[in-house]
């Protein structure tokens, strides 16, 4: 089963004044997407996203140039083989670009939907793991800098759904960030679990500030306070107390990993199966933590395509933690695009699709 072309399509939609959420690195005023379709010459059709980067057409348009060029001819179930060649004609080639590692995520994603389109299984199956619950927490473009009040009804509607976690935006001011933890704790007690991310929103003495109350309060995680490549401000970080340090969704392939793994200050990894390399590369950097001990909690990306991917995914690993559950208001990506793959249940859950690949249809 040959791979005859490879499509991209860099999608926007504008978000409305009423549906904006301020957050560590602005205010989200759109929603960016690139969807990858990628057909064979027996006429199964993949899709896949890759992660749009803030520069949606530029990615798309490597996606359609060099990517495509390289892999047109080879058997769409090669995936290794594929991801292999990508890697070595540009990222070995050429640095471990993100938008390169973000190109080849989309293509990967949508071999891993042929595949299972050919042979007629659910993702699930065909990566060896089985239909079960997966524990998602409360997340997305959401809960972000408002007032206490406001952010605490925020999250009840999201509890009120079967969340038993969520995710609040910090990086704002660590008074005003412990001024937000608090009243969410005050307001749900001790069952629910709350995460931060600061969005690369705060300076080491800001770490150092919020890290006792957070302590105080049993906070699950602080996510990326910093860039990805700032290795010395988290190792400088992680002595500041008990909470542990997130970070992944801005690191790419295992390599990558490697070296946070070795580094031991990060002991949360969130890979992106839309950025990191895909579904092929996201089984590796799983793998790798498995040896350490180390949990898996994907980040999510825009569109379905990634939601379902990471369900399945999630459902065949050993170390797999939290599915990124997107609550973000009327995320066209989630709803329209695609059906909704991360509807949760009353007990906190999400679970795989059924159906052959990512098991979605594309409108």
């Amino acid at each position: 089963m040959k791979i005859t072309d490879v499509r991209a399509y860099p999608t926007s939609f504008p978000i409305a004044a009423a549906n904006r959420v301020a957050l560590g690195i602005g205010t989200a005023v759109k929603r960016d997407a690139v969807v990858v379709k990628v057909t064979t010459d027996q006429g199964v059709v993949g899709w896949g996203e890759a992660h749009h980067g803030r520069a949606h057409t530029a990615v798309a348009k490597l996606i359609e140039t060099t990517l495509r060029q390289l892999v047109l001819g080879m058997d769409a179930h090669d995936v290794n083989g594929v991801w292999e060649k990508m890697y070595r004609f540009q990222l070995a080639s050429h640095g471990m670009g993100a938008g390169a590692c973000l190109a080849i995520s989309g293509i990967d994603m949508a071999l891993w939907d042929i595949r299972g389109k050919a042979l007629g299984l659910p993702l699930y199956r065909l990566l060896g793991g089985r239909r079960k619950p997966i524990a998602a927490y409360a997340g997305g473009v959401s809960l972000g800098y408002q007032p206490p009040e406001q952010l605490v009804d925020e999250a009840r509607k999201s509890t009120g759904k079967g969340y038993k976690a969520i995710k609040l935006r910090v990086g704002d001011s660590p008074h005003a960030d412990i001024e937000r933890m608090q009243a969410v704790r005050n307001a749900f007690g001790d069952e629910l679990v709350v995460l931060t991310d600061a969005n690369i929103g705060y300076r080491v003495e800001d770490v150092r500030r919020v890290m006792p109350a957070m302590d105080e309060l049993g906070i699950g995680w602080l996510e990326e306070p910093f860039p990805a490549h700032d290795y010395r401000s988290y190792g400088e970080a992680r002595t500041f107390g008990r909470t542990p340090l997130a970070a992944g969704e801005n690191h790419y392939t295992r390599f990558e990993f490697n070296r946070v793994i070795d580094d031991g200050a990060i002991s949360i990894l969130q890979p992106d199966l839309s950025k990191t390399g895909g579904i092929t590369e996201a089984l590796r950097i799983a793998a790798l933590a498995s040896a350490w001990k180390l949990p898996i909690h994907p980040h999510s990306s825009m569109t379905g395509l990634n939601h379902a991917a990471t369900i399945h995914f999630l459902a065949a690993i050993d170390n797999g933690g939290y599915f990124e559950g997107d609550v973000s208001r009327a995320n066209k990506f989630r709803d329209e695009l695609v059906a909704n793959p991360g509807e949760i249940d009353r007990d906190g859950n999400v679970w795989p699709l059924e159906a052959p690949g990512l098991c979605l249809e594309v409108d």
